[in-house]
């Protein structure tokens, strides 16, 4: 599956953007769906992931209740709306499918090219 994220950009502090990520080739709705992100100088970290039939939803601690993960299996895309954005949540920002559990620590098969975010304070 190819992965093609967009929508990263500059924003204020307690601005809000939102991430799309396309997907083509195998089946969309097969896949556990994911975002994670890397600043400058650290690890890559796990932001959210949404299951094949998005009903469930999970967050990484330093994004819960800000962001906001989403899919659309009919158009084969998956959203990451983020609000209440801060200077830390700037980073590289990856689309991930075929995310095994645990998911964020698990394996993940699938990998887009990252979106930069800037968040200015």
């Amino acid at each position: 599956v190819q992965l093609q994220a967009s929508g990263g950009g500059l924003v204020q502090a307690g601005g809000s953007l939102r991430l799309s990520c396309g997907a083509s080739g195998r089946t969309f709705s097969n896949y556990v769906m994911g975002w994670f992100r890397q600043a400058p100088g650290k690890e890559r970290e796990f932001v959210a992931a949404i299951s094949r039939s998005f009903i469930n939803t999970y967050y990484g601690d330093s994004v819960k209740g800000r962001f906001t993960i989403s899919r659309d299996n009919a158009k084969n895309v998956v959203y990451l709306q983020m609000n209440s954005l801060k200077p830390e949540d700037t980073a590289v920002y990856y689309c991930a499918a075929d995310l095994r559990l645990p998911y964020g620590l698990g394996p993940v098969n699938y990998w887009g090219q990252g979106t930069l975010v800037t968040v200015s304070s």
